[in-house]
């Protein structure tokens, strides 16, 4: 009987090397798969980064294109405004000149009164 147990001892002991081994494989497979599915997951938060950077990448061109359009319409009315301005301001200075020139006609012609 010692004989028998000493078998089954050996068996059980197979059994449980043998189990311990198949273990060992199924956890190395799914270390494994779970490094591969990994992979795929940072590969898609990649895409998904690339995407994201592309949209803030327009976002901020059409932003600063807006901001060029602005800056010239600012500048044509400021354009505008200049030569409105400046066509007033020479139209001021001609009248100025206007008037000295009719003062200077009618001290040219008038007597000085002499006091």
């Amino acid at each position: 009987m010692s004989e028998s147990q000493s078998r089954y001892s050996i068996v059980e002991r197979l059994i449980k090397r043998k189990l311990g081994i198949m273990n060992s494989k199924s956890n190395l497979k799914e270390d494994v798969k779970k490094k591969e599915q990994k992979i795929g997951k940072l590969k898609k938060e990649l895409e998904n980064w690339k995407k994201d950077i592309q949209e803030d990448i327009k976002r901020e061109e059409r932003k600063k294109e807006l901001e060029i359009d602005r800056s010239k319409q600012e500048f044509e009315n400021l354009k505008e405004q200049m030569e409105y301005k400046e066509k007033v301001l020479d139209e001021q200075i001609k009248a100025i000149e206007e008037a000295s020139k009719s003062i200077e006609e009618i001290s040219k012609t008038s007597p000085t009164i002499k006091s």
